[in-house]
């Protein structure tokens, strides 16, 4: 595995080598062609070698295996210019295909790195209940396996003992911890943050969720795009016309109507080269490349041309929540008064006894406080109460008793009387998370934590509709939570409390009823649905490593306003590849007549390609400013 692996990575290297010698020899060929100097023959010569023998290459290969490829025919339509002593159409003929194949190529080998790296990060060891350390591999089902505070969960499991916060960041993408409990479900590669579990194993490492997000980025990594399906039923049709319209040009003529044999050879090899289709797997590359370039100064990375053609047809896109269109941040909604309690008195209590913990809503909780100019309260005899809260003794309200922490923790040590369910109800209905503040036996005040839609989620949701393409949300955040951030932005379709599995048969069902489908999302928990899409859009200014990776575009500052932007890209770029592919068929036609015919020379016609050719660029090259990020 390790010596395919590094051979591909050799493999790739010399090719772009090859290709750089090819392009600069190119250019200094033309530049001394212009200036009548004798070496611009040979710099077309190391062009034609450099370019070419990658191509030559594959030629052989697809002979050796009896098919016949594009490949085949730019290798021998490069030999009839060289037997025609047209060096400098032998090279051009090799180089622009072997640059149309660059692009083709373009980011296919980071996504296997990145599957190997989610990997990587997989936790190796387990600890089993009596103390033993042991491979994951060997751990079976039915067995307890200890998880210590800070320790990353090796294994799929319910929770046996123990109460703790985990954070699940990796696999349900939400960015709040979970409490877990007995009887609750804890997941292979989240980390445990406070407390101590013990986990009873219900899925081996092969079984894993984790394992099952790197199958899936696998399987759908296999399914071969449209484009090239394209190309390849268009090569097993084309390139064997060509290659019998030639022998039929060179052999007919001579055996049976008297002509000259070199003369009418020479015409065939002038239709091996002309038909040689360097002016098509031109024109839709640079076109592509100019948008991939515009869309790069906007700081969003387009992996690829087939991916601006899917956009152009997608008809519904699916938005994760967490991150994509919210902020991902925990902050202070709300803050509910009760029993005559002062906001300073309650935030203050509140931020008190959360400078002693490192949980993710203490901070917003002091955060908030900072905001609004309240010192905390300073606290006394903290103790942490795992999964659930805290309690201390405040020094500031004549050292009563203060607790913090959900409702369970709170209803241990003071009275939840119905007003107090009623909010905490009405809070959670929002899809925020209600922190509750005690002082001895009465809650003070409820403290409303929610996800901050991000400020252009609403924009883009309403451009796309404009588009008349249908959003919908999945989310591994419950599925109150997603109405609420749904109801925001005018998001009707939500989905919530979703695994990494049930997102990718999600986007398998909006397939079959929308036709394209794109999707949205930033984290590892997104990968398996950004890899099933026909698009993948990953946010990646704070995304993980391995969304980014899978994804197919990615948004480097998060600016989801991109996406319209994007799909407005993709429809002008095929207008202009369209426009580019049937110009060239047109003008490769009328050559190719003209050629078999002894009108043109192939000289002439030639040059008439490469002034096609000059005009498939400029027209691709207006991509650049294409669209405007709103």
């Amino acid at each position: 595995m390790i010596d395919t692996t590094n051979k591909e990575a050799l493999k790739r290297t010399i090719g772009k080598i090859l290709i750089v010698i090819a392009a600069a020899t190119f250019v200094a060929g033309l530049l001394s062609s212009v200036m009548g100097a004798p070496i611009a023959k040979w710099l077309y010569f190391v062009s034609l070698i450099a370019g070419g023998a990658p191509v030559a290459v594959s030629a052989v290969q697809s002979v050796l295996k009896r098919k016949i490829s594009i490949s085949l025919l730019v290798t021998v339509a490069a030999g009839g210019a060289l037997y025609l002593g047209q060096v400098a159409e032998a090279a051009a003929v090799m180089f622009f295909f072997a640059l149309a194949e660059t692009f083709e190529e373009f980011g296919e080998a980071r996504s296997q790195k990145a599957v190997a790296a989610l990997l990587e990060s997989a936790p190796k060891i387990a600890r089993l209940k009596d103390g033993t350390e042991v491979p994951v591999e060997q751990v079976r089902e039915g067995q307890i396996v200890k998880i210590r505070p800070g320790d990353m969960v090796p294994l799929d499991g319910v929770v046996v003992d123990g109460e703790s916060s985990v954070d699940e960041a990796t696999i349900t993408g939400e960015s709040i911890p979970k409490e877990k409990y007995r009887s609750e479900i804890v997941y292979a590669g989240t980390q445990n943050l406070s407390g101590y579990l013990e986990v009873k194993v219900t899925k081996t490492i092969a079984d894993s969720t984790l394992q099952k997000i790197v199958t899936l980025i696998k399987q759908a990594q296999k399914s071969r795009p449209e484009m090239q399906e394209f190309l390849d039923k268009f090569a097993s049709y084309y390139i064997p016309v060509a290659l019998g319209m030639a022998l039929l040009v060179a052999v007919i003529p001579p055996i049976f109507m008297g002509g000259a044999f070199d003369e009418w050879f020479t015409r065939a090899l002038i239709l091996l080269v002309l038909a040689c289709p360097d002016a098509l797997v031109v024109s839709a590359p640079v076109a592509v490349a100019a948008a991939i370039g515009g869309a790069s100064r906007k700081g969003v990375l387009i992996k690829g041309g087939k991916f601006l053609e899917v956009l152009s047809k997608t008809r519904a896109i699916a938005f994760d929540k967490t991150k994509t269109l919210t902020v991902g941040t925990p902050v202070v909604a709300e803050v509910v008064l009760l029993h005559g309690a002062n906001e300073v008195d309650v935030i203050g209590d509140a931020a008190g006894i959360e400078k002693f913990s490192s949980h993710p809503l203490a901070k917003a909780i002091e955060d908030y406080a900072e905001q609004k100019g309240i010192k905390p309260h300073k606290m006394a005899g903290f103790k942490n109460v795992a999964g659930r809260g805290g309690n201390a003794n405040c020094m500031v309200c004549d050292n009563k008793t203060h607790a913090i922490g959900n409702l369970q923790h709170i209803g241990a040590s003071a009275k939840t009387c119905k007003h107090v369910l009623a909010e905490v109800e009405r809070l959670e209905g929002m899809g925020m998370t209600a922190v509750l503040v005690s002082e001895d036996t009465k809650v003070i005040g409820i403290i409303g934590i929610t996800d901050e839609l991000r400020a252009d989620s609403k924009a883009v949701i309403d451009a796309l509709k404009k588009l008349k393409v249908t959003p919908v949300m999945l989310t591994g955040d419950n599925q109150k939570a997603a109405q609420y951030i749904a109801a925001q932005t005018g998001i009707s379709e939500v989905y919530g409390a979703l695994l990494p599995e049930d997102k990718a048969d999600l986007i398998d069902k909006l397939q079959a009823r929308y036709g394209r489908v794109a999707m949205v999302g930033d984290g590892v928990n997104d990968a398996p649905s950004l890899a099933r899409a026909d698009v993948g859009i990953a946010m990646g200014g704070g995304g993980a490593d391995i969304a980014i990776e899978t994804a197919d575009v990615t948004l480097m500052n998060d600016a989801i306003g991109a996406i319209p932007y994007l799909m407005d890209v993709g429809q002008q770029t095929f207008r202009v590849v369209r426009q580019n592919v049937y110009g060239s068929l047109i003008v490769k036609g009328v050559i190719l007549v003209a050629g078999i015919t002894g009108l043109a020379s192939l000289s002439v016609a030639v040059a008439a390609d490469a002034i096609m050719a000059i005009l498939v660029v400029l027209n691709g090259l207006r991509l650049f400013k294409a669209g405007i990020v709103k």
